[in-house]
This record gives structure tokens, sequence and C-alpha cells, in this order.
């Protein structure tokens, strides 16, 4: 769909939901990674409550889905959800499932400066003196984002574990494990591990699932948002705590534990000050092993995928290639626990 096209297609179907005249001024192609698309729109509201200038990132899939990522809708309500609870994230502003409107689902959402790039945010000079802060506010956001608890009414498509979150997640990551067109042996032996070590969690909260180093909207003047809530779904905090941790979002600052920003010890005590609730060092490393395991997963069927012809990429591929680096992360987190 050319520009001209996305114009005359997006003007009518906003004109409906804000409920006034819409006129888009521009649209431009924004980074997406390997599994979105993203748009910037510039417009103009011309009455009602919203109205006057807005930036929107219009936000689509590119090729098929990744295991366990929710669909627009899904990701819409618990973005809403998450940004009701005081997370600091892009207001959700609309959501279409019916693919007839642009040949695929989409969301709408608000755009904010910054940027997300992890060299930037762990290495730009220009961030010298914010990074001191983003620990903080990093923990902070989190523990609002574990406010929101699996009673929430909105988020009834989530399904809450009936067991422990680690057990149900041994049971999914074998499941896809089978799944992969190639034998993996280190993969299993971290199963094996995860089966035996699995313990129940104290709470059942929202996690983010992606919480990383690259998910993060920052500039000079501070945090501006946490993105991309695809993979979100009731379970354990630890579960996010160590995803941020893992080695592979450190972005060469490997001294710096906590995403390359800070170290294990002071991002877990600004998230305990923050959210009033104990950080296990134990549950992290166990959920460390499951992150790196789900992670050498999900590379692997990125590598798949293109493999495979559905969406041709070298993202993809050189993001497969990768799957030995996270199944020896895995293997020595086990050894020197």
């Amino acid at each position: 769909m050319t520009v001209d096209e996305l114009k005359q297609t997006l003007e009518p179907w906003l004109k409906e939901r804000f409920q006034s005249e819409v006129k888009i001024f521009d649209v431009i192609p924004l980074s997406g990674g390997a599994c979105q698309e993203n748009s910037l729109l510039e417009l103009e509201v011309m009455g009602g409550q919203r109205k006057g200038s807005h930036r929107l990132v219009l936000r689509s899939d590119r090729g098929s889905s990744l295991f366990s990522s929710l669909n627009r809708k899904q990701e819409f309500e618990v973005a809403r959800a998450a940004f009701q609870a005081g997370t600091r994230t892009p207001e959700p502003f609309f959501y279409e499932m019916d693919e007839a409107v642009l040949g695929k689902p989409f969301s709408l959402l608000e755009w904010v400066p910054g940027k997300a790039t992890g060299r930037y945010v762990v290495k730009d000079r220009a961030l010298k003196d914010i990074r001191k802060q983003l620990p903080g506010q990093l923990a902070a956001n989190l523990a609002h984002i574990h406010s929101v608890k699996s009673d929430h009414p909105e988020l009834d498509f989530l399904r809450v574990p009936e067991t422990s979150p680690a057990l149900e997640g041994c049971q999914e990551m074998r499941q896809e494990v089978q799944q992969l067109l190639e034998a993996h042996p280190a993969m299993e032996l971290a199963l094996n591990w995860l089966e035996q070590n699995a313990q129940p969690t104290d709470q059942l909260v929202l996690v983010h699932g992606d919480f990383r180093t690259g998910n993060f909207m920052v500039s000079p003047e501070g945090l501006h948002g946490i993105l991309d809530w695809e993979f979100a779904h009731f379970g354990d905090r630890h579960e996010d705590i160590s995803w941020l941790c893992m080695r592979d979002w450190r972005f060469g600052k490997l001294n710096l534990e906590a995403g390359g920003i800070s170290s294990r010890t002071e991002f877990y005590e600004a998230y305990e000050k923050a959210s009033g609730a104990r950080v296990d060092p134990n549950q992290v490393r166990y959920w460390e092993v499951m992150g790196n395991l789900r992670w050498a997963v999900g590379a692997a069927g990125q590598a798949e995928r293109h493999l495979s012809g559905k969406t041709r990429g070298i993202e993809l591929a050189a993001i497969g290639r990768r799957v030995g680096e996270m199944e020896y992360e895995m293997l020595r987190l086990i050894e020197e626990g």
C-alpha cells in the first residue's frame, strides 16, 4: 500500500474513532525489528476531546508471529492496563483486527521521543548522567507493571497458571523445543534441570515478558516509555528481573549485569524499594536459565522462518546463528549455581 493509499484508508477510519475529521500530513517508516513494522503518522484532529496535533505510531506484524506472542488486540489491552497502572509506556489509542482495512491487524499508540537501541542506551556519552537514574526509573516502572494482578477484568484472555509458572513454563518450553526441526541436546539438558528445580511463586503478577535494554525509549532527558508488550502474561515477578539481567541484553557492558546499566544489587534494591516485594537471587538465576532457553528457542524459530521461506531476511538468519551463545550461557549458569 502506498503512502497516499494509506492516508485515504486511515483518514475515514480515524474519523470514526476520534468522532472528528482527521487529516494525516505525513507517514514516516520507523525501525521495527525482525517481527514488527512501525510507521509514524503525523496528523491533526479537527475537533472533539482529542482536538489538536498528534504523532501516533502505526504498529503491525511482519510475516509470521513468534511463539506465544499476543495479537494486536491483546497487546493493546495489556499496554492499556499497564498505562492505567502508572507505567510509563506510550498511550494506546486504537486497534483494528479486521484485515480488510490494511491487509493485516494493526494498532495505534502515542509516539514518544528517545531511542531504544541497546548500544546507545548503555554507551552513548550523552546519556552519562541519565544512566545513573535509569535503574530507579526502570525498577519503579517494573513495580507498576507487577501491580497488575491476575484478576484484572480486562485481561481475562491471559491464561492464569494452574500450577506454578515455573512448571508450566517448563511444559511450554518442552513443547516448543520438540517443534524445532533440529535436535538441541543442550536445550534438553537445561529443561531437565529446570523441571527438577522449579519452585512455587509468591504471587501471580503481570509479566512484561521482554523487559530489557532495547525495549526502553531513552534520551538525555530520561526514560520516556516501555515498549513491546506482545509477550506479556501472568507469572512470577522474577522472570522480568532475570530477563533484564541476561548477558545478551548488556550490549558489551558485561560487568553491569542489569541491562548493561547497573549492578544486580543496585537494581534489586531499587525494585524492592519501589514494589515492597523481596527479590530472591536464586529465583532470578532460575528464571535466567529459563530466559536463555526461551531466547534460544525463539532464535532457532526465527532462523527457521528464514530457512522455510516464510519471511526471508538476513536479520532472522543472523539471530538464528546465536542459538549456541544462549545454550552456552544457560549451561554456564547451571554449572556455576
